[in-house]
């Protein structure tokens, strides 16, 4: 990274992607797909009432249940699949122009998610990003556990990540450019030299006009 580059994080549910979320999304088509079905919907039920007193309302950010039993070579493999043929074609263009016009002044860019890995890391390498942070789902001899994540992105969670992998990879985060949807992103709009609520939700749009942070609804 040249000298006097910054940094932009993007945040990809709602921010890059529409609602609804990306994994969502290739949830509902590996549904249609026959490779989750009555099982893994069980399992995420199941996850939810095994959990909730830990995470509470907030559990079903956490249930990664539909995944458990699946190969995880396989699930990587459609998932690449998917953000190639069909995730890359919702990104909304007013955020990627931003994202590449972060590239092309030579700032770092990351996507910090709390969408899963296997759906993040082909995103950036098709976009070109080199930095990526997102949920790591538990697995064990390459199959998915029942289990929470191993790391999940979310609420005060983000800016910890990203601090701690900033400092590994020697990233200038004193001047960062972030871009976010909703409150629960909060703490990490906060840090940033430049904030950008992206088609915030309510409180979001409130604490910006209160901020007089940047507003992007195109």
């Amino acid at each position: 990274m040249r000298a006097g580059a910054g940094l932009a994080v993007f945040d990809l549910d709602g921010t890059l992607v529409p609602a609804p979320s990306a994994e969502l999304r290739f949830a509902l088509h590996l549904a249609a797909a026959g490779v989750v079905g009555p099982r893994q919907a069980l399992r995420a039920l199941c996850f939810a009432a095994r959990w909730a007193p830990a995470y509470g309302r907030h559990v079903w950010k956490k249930n990664k249940g539909y995944l458990a039993g699946l190969a995880v070579d396989d699930v990587e493999r459609r998932a690449a699949a998917y953000v190639e043929r069909r995730l890359l074609r919702l990104l909304r263009p007013a955020v990627l122009a931003r994202l590449r016009s972060h590239a092309s002044a030579g700032d770092a860019v990351v996507l910090l998610t709390g969408s899963a890995r296997f759906l993040a890391r082909p995103l950036c390498r098709m976009l070109g990003v080199a930095h990526c942070i997102a949920t790591d789902c538990a697995a064990e001899d390459g199959r998915y556990a029942f289990a929470p994540p191993r790391q999940h992105p979310f609420g005060a969670d983000k800016l910890a990540l990203l601090c701690a992998y900033g400092r590994r990879a020697g990233l200038p985060l004193g001047r960062m450019s972030a871009y976010a949807d909703s409150a629960h992103d909060l703490p990490l709009l906060a840090a940033a030299a430049h904030a950008v609520a992206v088609h915030p939700d309510r409180a979001l749009a409130r604490a910006a006009r209160a901020r007089g942070w940047e507003i992007l609804r195109a």
